[in-house]
């Protein structure tokens, strides 16, 4: 293996060990919120990709409707299909290739591979796969074990285990809040759901903000 291969490597599985770690939080959210360790299990293997998954239980969760939450956890998702715009012309697979590439073009795997832009297509390509693949891999292992974990507590609301859901999103919020208009954007659509929250279903005030957003993105760029 060369020298960039072995640079690829180590860089992926970082990413995704690290990432797929932040499954446990997602597995014990999930049985706060209601949710069998079956369907915790299957939300992790079917659906992979995280926001999406604690956007299903958050809203549900807090008693909303099944259509609120997945039309919450589509409005997340929709960024992964822009990153499979962007990786389709690199990969250049299909038919059943086709798909596995699909569920697993995440945020770290485009992240890692397009960080290997410099070192070549090849590199692009390996830092995909294996931060996909390896991702996926400890993100499932992680979920089941955070839900296992939240089942022998006995009563997960009485642990605190209930705030898992903001606080998981406030994590994966936090590190992306680099400038005045990514930190005004977020005050101000944590103020909107806050205010809403009272008024209407569990679930609408995220896609109110959501809304909020591409406002914000229009204005932004016109």
């Amino acid at each position: 293996m060369s020298r960039v291969n072995r640079a690829t490597v180590t860089q992926s599985l970082s990413v995704s060990f690290t990432v797929g770690l932040y499954g446990t939080a997602f597995g014990a959210a999930s049985i706060a919120a209601g949710f069998s360790l079956l369907q915790t299990s299957l939300l992790s293997l079917l659906t992979f990709s995280g926001a999406s998954q604690f956007a299903i239980v958050g809203v549900m969760g807090a008693g909303g409707s099944a259509i609120s939450g997945i039309a919450t956890a589509s409005l997340l998702g929709i960024r992964n299909g822009l990153y499979g715009l962007r990786m389709a012309p690199i990969l250049k697979v299909r038919g059943v290739k086709r798909v596995i590439a699909a569920q697993v073009t995440i945020d770290e795997s485009t992240g890692v591979a397009i960080g290997q832009e410099d070192l070549g297509t090849d590199a692009m390509k390996a830092g995909f796969w294996l931060t996909g693949f390896g991702v996926y891999i400890f993100w499932n292992f992680f979920t089941i074990l955070g839900a296992l974990g939240a089942q022998a507590m006995g009563n997960p609301s009485a642990w605190g285990l209930d705030a898992a859901v903001p606080a998981a999103f406030l994590g994966l919020v936090w590190p992306r809040l680099h400038g005045k208009f990514e930190k005004g954007l977020a005050a101000l659509s944590l103020l909107i759901a806050v205010a809403l929250s009272p008024f209407i279903s569990a679930g609408l005030p995220i896609i109110a903000t959501a809304l909020l957003a591409v406002a914000f993105g229009w204005k932004a760029h016109s």
